[in-house]
């Protein structure tokens, strides 16, 4: 068994424009794997103003790492962040996993990272 926990929401999460010297904003979600079994990760979208997005699918490897990015059609398909639009992820795994969000906020010039809220 894995460290971690099957279900993971990021309330916070918005793609940056570019900022502060032409810096580029960007975001992600890392999800860590450390169990002996492939996790299956169903992601959704959730909006201030419109219908949730359902059922993006990715898989972790068994004792290995994935860095999803936002604005990448490999990682979200067609369902790539749009600049500016306030949004949340949700992560529901069946496996535990531990899931974190990070952001490059060039307006401010920082880069943080957030541990979401997780449950079972």
């Amino acid at each position: 068994m894995g460290y971690g926990r099957k279900v993971w929401i990021f309330p916070d999460a918005e793609l940056p424009p570019v900022g502060v010297n032409s810096i580029p904003g960007h975001e992600s979600v890392i999800i860590t794997n450390t169990g002996k079994r492939d996790a299956h990760v169903n992601i959704t979208l959730i909006y201030t103003d419109r219908e949730p997005v359902r059922n993006i699918f990715v898989t972790v490897g068994a004792e290995r790492v994935r860095c999803l990015r936002t604005d990448e059609g490999e990682d979200f398909g067609e369902h790539t962040a749009a600049l500016e639009v306030q949004y949340a992820i949700m992560l529901e795994s069946d496996e535990p996993v531990i899931a974190q969000y990070g952001r490059a906020e060039p307006r401010a010039v920082a880069f943080y990272t957030t541990n979401g809220y997780c449950c079972d």
